[in-house]
């Protein structure tokens, strides 16, 4: 269902405790509006991190995107950089900034505190699916957007997390681009294989002609944005029936 667009009331960095920042959304109103926790690419939380955010603001949702890399960004032709980075990171690392902007959310006044909801991209598509299974009495619903390394048979910059399947208690969504060459049918297979023989709730939806990266609006090569309104819209629905 189609909603209505919402006024933004805040949109802004804010201290998530311990050192910690997010960029937290919330439209005009008291409230209390359901939440989402939006995890960026190997490029930080920058315009177009902070513009889903807003997107997820408009559609009447609070959203907060931890900031994984303590307010640095990487352009996107810095391969270097971005792999850089993401050789930093830690699964735990990255657990306790998404839990410090969870902690952050349940003390808003204007913030549902149950069933919140995940997205993300790309290393963010993989923590969006890493929290679901860390946090399943939090998180009802996730939508990941051609996360990377989920059910890889190597590691990649991160341990895969196919033996996490058992832990998921909410929806998940898995959206990925059919020309993805970094994440095989192989992959997708083994994922909905673990997740059917758990019997999770999930949806795998497979954009044909979608490079990695598609839905992200400022990688002009592999922007599609038909494509990427699509895969909002099923995100959005799934967000409407798990978390309104």
């Amino acid at each position: 269902m189609q909603q209505l667009t919402h006024e933004i009331r805040r949109a802004e960095f804010v201290d998530t405790g311990g050192g910690k920042r997010a960029f937290y959304v919330v439209p005009v109103g008291e409230g209390p509006f359901p939440s989402v926790l939006v995890f960026q690419e190997a490029f930080g939380v920058n315009d177009y991190i902070q513009g889903e955010a807003k997107r997820l603001g408009a559609h009447g949702y609070a959203a907060i995107a931890p900031d994984l890399f303590d307010g640095k960004t990487i352009a996107y032709d810095d391969q270097d950089g971005a792999f850089g980075m993401l050789k930093a990171l830690t699964d735990d690392g990255m657990l306790d900034h998404t839990r410090a902007a969870m902690r952050f959310l349940d003390a808003q006044s204007e913030v549902r505190r149950e069933r919140k909801g995940a997205v993300g991209f790309c290393m963010g598509g993989r923590l969006a699916f890493l929290t679901a299974v860390s946090e399943p009495g939090q998180i009802a619903a996730a939508s990941s957007f051609y996360g990377g390394g989920i059910a890889a048979e190597q590691k990649r910059f991160f341990d895969p997390l196919l033996d996490r399947v058992p832990e998921l208690r909410g929806a998940l969504l898995l959206i990925y681009g059919a020309d993805d060459e970094s994440i095989t049918p192989r992959e997708h297979a083994r994922l909905a294989e673990a997740l059917s023989t758990h019997k999770k709730r999930y949806c795998i939806s497979v954009f044909p002609g979608a490079p990695h990266g598609f839905a992200s609006r400022h990688r002009t090569a592999v922007y599609r944005p038909d494509d990427a309104e699509e895969a909002w819209a099923e995100t959005f629905a799934l967000f409407d029936r798990k978390l309104r």
